[in-house]
């Protein structure tokens, strides 16, 4: 990290004077250190210089595509947290955004409360990644448990070697869960680290997520996510104590 954890660096990345503005103050508003930039080329430079600890990242820039900006980051083994700040929210904009490295998506206009959580969640999640011990983790940024394999950078998913298709909050849900591999996880720590924030929508939605990835990995072996009875989830190749 390149600030201390009571102030994190922020680059913010984005062509709208109004956007950069309020983001702007609404970090430092609570407590971050803040850069920002116009231009992708700009944001690329201030990234390599200043090491942020976060970057937000508008999709539509002037001179370059925020995608693009994301990919020479990751290309250069800069693995800097991204968040996306964009008015497209296609499905396919999304996983594009994502399997190029991103790690998250927020589409405008937004709550600049939810957005400070959001960022928030994602920065412990580097910081527990650091030192996650759960899953194995190769160079290439993949995990595996059991004959289950995610790769966090090319967004691929396989178990077996078969190929599962996931949407992106069903890869950011199996992704944590296997990053924490053995450990029960509240329905809180899912909403928080999955979602980002106090998920005010659908009640059932850890239950209705992982419902989905067991209907899609469960076909392929035994089943690899077990319900701790009044407690969580947990992701473990066999349902022992």
């Amino acid at each position: 990290m390149s600030e201390s954890a009571i102030q994190p660096h922020v680059l913010v990345i984005d062509d709208e004077p109004n956007i950069r503005d309020l983001v702007q103050a609404a970090l430092r508003f609570h407590g971050f250190s803040v850069s920002t930039a116009e231009t992708g080329d700009e944001g690329l430079s201030l990234a390599h210089e200043h090491h942020p600890d976060i970057l937000l990242l508008d999709v539509l820039l002037p001179d370059v595509s925020g995608f693009d900006v994301c990919r020479r980051l990751r290309d250069a083994g800069n693995e800097v947290p991204v968040i996306y700040l964009t008015a497209r929210d296609t499905p396919s904009d999304t996983v594009t955004g994502l399997s190029l490295g991103g790690d998250d998506y927020v589409t405008k206009p937004f709550s600049v409360e939810a957005l400070i959580a959001r960022i928030r969640a994602l920065l412990r999640r580097a910081r527990r990644e650091e030192s996650a011990t759960g899953a194995a983790r190769d160079d290439d940024g993949s995990l595996r448990v059991a004959d289950l394999e995610l790769n966090e950078r090319t967004w691929k998913v396989s178990r077996g070697g078969v190929p599962i298709e996931l949407s992106p909050t069903e890869f950011r849900l199996l992704s944590y869960l296997m990053s924490n591999a053995g450990q029960v996880l509240t329905r809180a720590q899912l909403l928080e680290n999955v979602w980002g924030w106090d998920y005010a929508g659908h009640s059932q939605i850890v239950e209705t997520y992982v419902s989905y990835l067991r209907r899609k990995l469960d076909p392929l072996g035994p089943s690899l996510i077990h319900t701790q009875r009044g407690v969580g989830y947990a992701l473990r190749p066999k349902d022992g104590a």
